[in-house]
């Protein structure tokens, strides 16, 4: 490929070698001519700036730039310590309507050999893009600022009346010249400076919306205007508008540069006038019949609304009218249709000249004007099909998806690398996609055409999102409608998907000084979630495609054939197994004391004997103590006590209840005492307990109904509790929603009458049911399990062995006591063990968050058990799995006080072993695994190093308790899983449940959940029965287990809960959409912002995600905002 090179450049006979020998001539021989003139925001024309003043101001300012600054104290009150000599850097802070003032400074840098380094005036603390304005001043080095008085005025100030220091900028010291003194007659300029030395700083902007600063050398400045000068046609006497910012770029170059090179009067538009008043240019144009303007496609396209003005302008007078924008492709339709209305007022076709530039290789090409015949100008009609693949293919003219090209100076430039999105392969231009958007009804919806359109990288690949800033007066139907056409529009056209598309108040959008959209920090305040859109349309289902491919799986491997692999591979096979359940010396089944050793065996298996054997042996002992909010002990029973409470209970449900044995009875109470002993008065008579969640005041709706169908579905024939929770069951609220007659029988056990208790039960099997253990999964499905007196008090062994349960032990208890762990912990574990267990009710920690941590401070508790949710209390953080972040947080933050990091474990279990792990007393610390979660999502477990790309960390789940076997298995081929092998978990003990009762939610699958409990291997050892889990995990050697979750169904509704501000909601939907989808390779269907509290949690601070979803399907959530991604 060959170079293009550029026509030889003619420099007209007599012009100036430099800058500043112009400015010398001009001030000189002709310095009453007119140099700058001013038109203000009102279009009031200011007296004009002649040659000789600018020449006079500029020499003052160098003067006192290199004799005055460092020599005495500012008047503002910072001390000028470092003086400015050549070569060093000023910052120049000038208004966009002071145009004057910043000539005059920028001349004055070059007169004294001074590099300026334009910048814009921070508005505001938090202007856009202040902060990178600051990156660019703190690496030039720059100290002092040179601004004019009114602009130091309206600079954010101190209370004390100091300048605002803008975040990342340097301490700068300010300088205003408007009053400096004039130099001395006989003071000179520095010599003639080096050609190669740097003119000016000029900043630039990349894509991510970096600003760097480029350096231009006095050569470059000198030959850059001479270039232009020749393509321009400049001439002495020339009259310039210009409506660009003449702070750098085309503005720059043209109105400040090149003009003074060439002695023209440059007539200064602002943006402010522009904007009131979008003619205004071309009637001074008229007035001053000015031979050159230079502007943007924007001011023709303002220029043609303006149609009251059109009958006065008359452009004839115009030799070359500058498109400082002319390389965007969309311009072309302005200039057309600006030359078709302007063309009968004078404007030839000739003097439109586009221009193609940029900030880093300057002007590239421009138009010539006044060159007509073949060749002069034409147009390019290029596919932007074919462009997106690279590849260049003429098209049919007024085809949807063609792009024409105007000519540039016989350069034919189709976008900018900063545009470019690639997206899938193929390439796209942001300027081609605004000017689709803009198709579709512009005029109707989009305010003044203001689009922001940029790439987010999401799973590998860039997706394409469109803001636009949409009228006052547009509903939201209106918006969606639009939003669909828009979708269709941007894929028939560009064959591409649109991700995210939102719309915005007007004026919403982030603004450059001149106006325009200031894209990076759009794309910056859409990925932090403070866009605040109007409304938001995702569509993440039509443009990701490249999800991962699910793993094939190989029927004709079989368990078998895995295993022998296992086998040749030398690899272990993923079993487990806790030390021996042997009697221990303490153990109630030797100190029962009774002679007949099957009798003895027989006793210590029933743990209401094991109380009536403490409440004779040691009747004073203290086995409970319950704390109130304020740490008080508000009450306290000895076994004597709770032996005497329970017979009292025993006596009210044979006299009043006429309990038979095996009957059900449900106990609601809330966590505490009473508790306790009606389950233990339960046992006296043979009855089977089923612990429910007393209903809540506050929550009626959802509370009561949900007991009211455990009750139903245990078919328990009466109900204990206490006063007060029957008295908000027979509230006005609660029968309005339960009428009194639906319920079974209620007793109160508050007040009774003290009697001989003479008739307990002792089952004749320790097989038979103890109790029932009913909670809700976080599927939704209510289930109850069965468990025997045998697997109660084998647990209870279990747990008293691993963690050391003497009677001279205090436990601190601050879990809900319903079910699982939390029952056995707060009910059961205490009787047996004899230990002292300190009771704090999580209702209590909510109302007192330092409650339970103070009491592990004052009775000097070594082991504490508690919930999830009493822990995000005191940490405010929540999330599922053994919750790593949430352990290793809360170690953190208490260990000053402290706390051991190995002191602070996780206990794992579920339905059908309520505990399998748990960390011991003499267990060694917790290990953290790193494994791939891509790996995961084709079941294999693959171990990284901690911080490596798509890493998870799990923790282990404590140490098995003794008498518990755990083994992993394939749970669709239930062949034996090999070591660090992801599979199901299956255990195997003496505590295991007996089975499901009932599984309310699930009836058609009861058979095959009751097989749950009765699994056995298809490999290996296929006598053993175990107990199926439901949960993920793998083993390792360190005879721990891992569990990555439930056998869940993929996510495609996620709600969030919203703790600020409701017009925050939609800033969740795209970060929600995005983060699922790099995380989980999970495209999201819905998004659901509903306010804090609404997602149901369980007591183990588990999420309830099927009575969330019932509760979305049935529009019970009240949420603040739902997005369906289309």
């Amino acid at each position: 490929m060959v170079p293009i090179v550029g026509e030889q450049l003619q420099i007209p006979s007599g012009l100036p070698k430099t800058l500043e020998s112009a400015l010398q001539r001009y001030g000189s021989a002709t310095f009453k001519a007119s140099a700058i003139t001013v038109v203000d925001t009102t279009g009031k024309v200011s007296p004009a700036l002649t040659y000789g003043k600018l020449l006079s101001r500029s020499k003052k300012i160098a003067y006192n730039l290199l004799n005055k600054i460092g020599q005495k104290r500012s008047s503002l009150g910072s001390s000028w310590d470092v003086p400015i000599k050549s070569g060093d850097r000023v910052a120049l802070v000038f208004p966009n309507n002071d145009p004057m003032g910043f000539i005059c400074a920028f001349y004055g840098c070059l007169t004294a050999g001074i590099v300026p380094v334009p910048v814009e005036v921070p508005i505001t603390k938090r202007d856009s893009g202040s902060q990178q304005i600051g990156f660019l001043l703190g690496s030039c080095n720059i100290n002092y600022a040179l601004t004019s008085e009114a602009c130091l005025k309206g600079l954010p100030k101190t209370p004390t009346g100091e300048i605002h220091t803008f975040k990342g900028w340097p301490k700068l010291n300010w300088l205003v010249s408007d009053n400096w003194p004039k130099p001395p007659k006989d003071w000179l300029p520095p010599p003639r400076i080096s050609e190669d030395a740097v003119a000016y700083i000029e900043y630039a902007m990349d894509k991510e919306g970096s600003m760097k600063g480029v350096c231009v050398t006095r050569k470059s400045m000198i030959s850059h205007c001479k270039a232009l000068t020749g393509a321009c046609s400049y001439t002495e006497g020339d009259i310039m508008v210009c409506l660009l910012d003449f702070k750098r770029e085309v503005g720059l170059w043209h109105s400040v540069l090149t003009s003074i090179l060439n002695g023209i009067h440059v007539i200064f538009i602002p943006y402010a006038l522009m904007k009131v008043n979008p003619s205004c240019w071309m009637l001074m144009i008229t007035k001053y019949k000015a031979t050159t303007s230079i502007c943007k496609s924007r001011d023709l396209h303002w220029g043609l609304l303006a149609t009251k003005d059109h009958k006065d302008i008359n452009l004839s007078s115009l030799r070359m009218l500058l498109i400082a924008d002319g390389a965007n492709p969309w311009s072309l339709s302005s200039c057309d249709q600006f030359l078709s209305v302007f063309n009968s007022r004078g404007l030839r076709p000739d003097a439109i000249c586009p221009s193609a530039s940029s900030t880093e290789a300057m002007t590239i090409s421009i138009r010539r004007p006044g060159r007509t015949g073949i060749g002069a100008t034409g147009r390019g009609v290029l596919s932007m099909s074919a462009l997106s693949h690279g590849v260049i293919r003429v098209d049919q003219e007024n085809s949807l998806t063609s792009l024409t090209l105007q000519d540039c100076g016989l350069v034919f430039i189709c976008g900018t690398r900063d545009g470019l999105m690639q997206v899938s392969g193929r390439k796209h231009n942001t300027d081609d996609i605004i000017a689709t958007v803009l198709a579709v009804e512009p005029m109707k919806f989009v305010y003044r055409g203001r689009i922001a359109v940029f790439s987010n990288k999401v799973l590998r690949d860039e997706r394409i999102c469109v803001i636009a800033e949409q009228r006052p007066d547009c509903t939201e139907e209106e918006s969606f409608q639009w939003m669909s056409r828009v979708l269709q529009a941007i894929d028939s056209i560009h064959q591409v998907g649109i991700y995210c598309l939102a719309l915005v108040p007007p004026n919403y959008l982030p603004k450059t000084p001149l106006g325009g959209i200031h894209l990076p920090e759009v794309k910056r305040r859409y990925l932090e979630g403070t866009l605040h859109p109007a409304n938001v349309l995702m569509c993440p289902h039509t443009c990701v495609t490249n999800l991962p491919k699910p793993r094939e799986t190989h029927p004709e491997i079989g368990p078998a054939s895995v295993m022998v692999g296992n086998i040749v591979q030398g690899n272990r096979l993923a079993v487990a197994q806790g030390r021996e359940l042997g009697p221990a010396n303490d153990d109630p089944a030797i100190l029962l004391g009774d002679k007949d050793d099957f009798t003895m065996s027989k006793k210590c298996q029933y743990i209401n004997e094991i109380l009536k054997w403490r409440a004779a042996t040691s009747p004073n002992h203290n086995l409970f103590t319950l704390l109130n909010s304020k740490g008080s002990e508000s009450t306290t029973l000895t076994c004597s006590q709770l032996h005497k409470r329970a017979e009292r209970i025993a006596c009210l449900l044979m006299e009043k209840g006429k309990i038979n044995t095996g009957d059900h009875v449900a106990l609601v109470y809330p966590p505490g005492i009473d508790l306790i002993c009606a389950f233990y008065g339960c046992l006296y008579v043979g009855a089977v307990p089923v612990t429910i969640r007393p209903p809540s005041a506050s929550t009626l709706q959802s509370t009561l109904p949900t007991m009211k169908m455990i009750v139903d579905v245990s078919k328990s024939i009466l109900i204990l509790s206490n006063t007060l929770t029957i008295k908000t069951i027979k509230s006005k609220e609660a029968t309005a929603l339960i009428e009194l007659k639906n319920w079974v029988m209620i007793l109160d056990t508050e007040d009774i009458t003290k009697k001989k208790f003479t008739a307990s039960y002792r089952a004749p099997t320790p097989e038979m049911i103890a109790y029932l253990d009913f909670s809700i999964s976080t599927t939704g499905m209510l289930a109850g399990i069965k468990m025997s007196h045998s697997a109660a008090t084998s647990l209870c062994k279990s747990m008293k062995l691993a963690c050391e349960l003497y009677p001279s032990r205090h436990i601190a208890l601050c879990l809900d006591p319903y079910s699982g762990l939390g029952f056995i912990l707060w009910c059961l574990s205490s009787v047996y063990s004899g230990h002292h267990s300190i009771l704090i009710p999580p209702t209590e920690v909510e109302l007192n968050s330092s409650l339970w941590l103070t009491t592990l401070s004052q009775y000097k508790v070594r082991d504490t058990f508690c919930s999830y949710g009493v822990m995000e209390l005191c940490t405010k953080e929540l999330e599922e799995r053994p919750r790593v972040f949430l352990t290793n947080s809360f170690s953190k933050l208490f260990s000053s006080v402290g706390l051991s990091s190995r002191a602070v474990s996780t206990s794992f279990g579920c339905r059908v072993n309520v505990a399998f792990c748990l960390q011991g007393a003499s267990s060694p610390d917790l290990t953290t695994v790193y494994v791939d979660m891509r790996a995961l999502r084709n079941d294999r477990v693959t171990i990284v190093e901690k911080g490596a790309p798509h890493s998870l960390s799990l923790i282990e789940s404590g140490k098995l308790l003794p008498g518990v076997r755990v083994i992993i298995a394939n749970p669709d081929t239930k062949g034996h899983c090999g070591d660090c092998n992801l599979g199901e978990i299956w255990v195997q003990s003496p505590h295991n449940s007996s089975g499901y009762y009932t599984c309310y939610g699930d009836e058609q699958n009861n058979v095959h959940n009751n097989e749950h409990f009765n699994a056995k291997l298809t490999t290996g050892d296929t006598s053993v029965t175990y107990a199926r889990t439901g949960y993920l995990g793998f083993l390792r050697r360190t005879q721990s287990i891992q569990a990555d979750g439930e056998l869940h169904d993929a996510i495609y509704v996620v709600v969030a809960e919203l703790k600020g501000n409701e017009n925050e909601a939609l800033d969740l939907v795209p970060l929600i959409t995005n983060a699922v989808l790099e995380e989980h390779q999970v495209i999201v269907g819905v998004v659901v912002v509903v306010d804090p509290g609404v997602v149901p949690i369980d007591s183990r601070g588990e999420k309830q995600r099927m009575i969330l979803r019932d509760g979305f399907l049935a529009d019970k959530l009240d949420p603040i905002y739902v997005a369906y991604n289309m």
